[in-house]
This record gives structure tokens, C-alpha cells and sequence, in this order.
């Protein structure tokens, strides 16, 4: 992967590690290994920002931040890719979870005479959360898995176009 690309526009890790909201991870931050870009900690750090983002809590940062501490992946692209969810695309993400759930769970297609409403979005909600919940996870650990070996594939096939150039010089 370009790596010179990928540098220029992450952050610089003195400003992660000076965060407000990621002080309470401590010297953990001042591990060399989560800023490195090579082809096992991106790849890791795509798995992680992509399965997170389609967690639907609050504090998606966090809990990448957490998940590559601990999976000692790419910090920076861990945090970054959960902003893969944010207030534009979460609708129609959302929504796709919802249906992904209703079909895994072989249930009908809500009924097209919908009302928006306050009472029946409350009386929607006891019906929806389970099938919003399970197409989350179906969709999180389906993303997570292709982000981790499509990135793993797109760095070798880089590495590989660059080793052929210079042997080609």
C-alpha cells in the first residue's frame, strides 16, 4: 500500500496520544507497534474500524481505540474507519442492517402502511431491535473479514507490482 499516502493524511500520533477523550488509555498510546504501517497492523486496523462502525452505540472511537490497543492493529485507521457511520450514512446503513436481521430471521417485510408517529415508532421498536441488532453483527463480522483480507491481498498485490518494477529497472 502506499504507505507516503496513507502517512499524509492520518494524524500525526502526538495529537492521538494529547486527545482529551483517549487519555484514560494512558502510556498504552506510547506503544511504537500501534503506529506502524505495515500489512499485518492495517489490515488488522481495517477489521476493527469496520466491524465497530456497525456497532450502534455511542463511542465507536473508544471502543476501536480499545479493540486495536488490544489487537495491537494501526491505531489511526481503526478510529478513522468508524467515521464510516456517521450522521449521513447512518440511516441508510441502519436500515440495511434491519433488513439483513428481518431475513436472517425469516420474518416479513414491515407493513408498507407505515405511520410516523411517536407511538408507533415505540410500538416498532419492541418488534425491530433483534433484527436490527443480529443484521449489525452479521454485517459488521462480513465487512470486518473482507476489509481484513482485501486489504492483506491489495498490499501484496502492491508490494508485488513494485518488486516486478524494480526488477524490470
Amino acid at each position: 500500500m502506499p504507505k507516503k499516502l496513507i502517512q499524509k493524511y492520518l494524524p500525526k500520533s502526538e495529537a492521538i496520544k494529547n486527545h482529551k477523550n483517549l487519555q484514560f488509555l494512558g502510556d498504552k498510546l506510547h506503544d511504537p507497534n500501534l503506529w506502524h504501517l505495515n500489512r499485518r497492523s492495517v489490515s488488522m486496523a481495517a477489521a476493527v474500524g469496520l466491524f465497530v462502525a456497525w456497532i450502534p452505540t455511542p463511542g465507536q472511537m473508544a471502543i476501536a481505540a480499545m479493540l486495536a490497543l488490544y489487537l495491537r492493529s494501526n491505531l489511526p485507521i481503526s478510529v478513522a474507519l468508524v467515521w464510516i457511520t456517521n450522521p449521513l450514512t447512518m440511516p441508510p446503513m441502519f436500515y440495511f442492517a434491519y433488513l439483513v436481521g428481518l431475513r436472517a430471521l425469516n420474518q416479513p417485510l414491515p407493513s408498507e402502511g407505515f405511520e410516523f408517529s411517536m407511538d408507533s415508532v415505540m410500538s416498532g421498536l419492541s418488534q425491530a431491535w433483534e433484527p436490527f441488532l443480529l443484521g449489525c453483527l452479521i454485517i459488521g463480522i462480513i465487512t470486518s473479514v473482507v476489509g481484513y483480507f482485501g486489504v492483506k491481498e491489495l498490499w501484496r498485490h502492491h508490494v508485488a507490482k513494485k518488486w516486478a518494477a524494480r526488477k524490470a529497472r
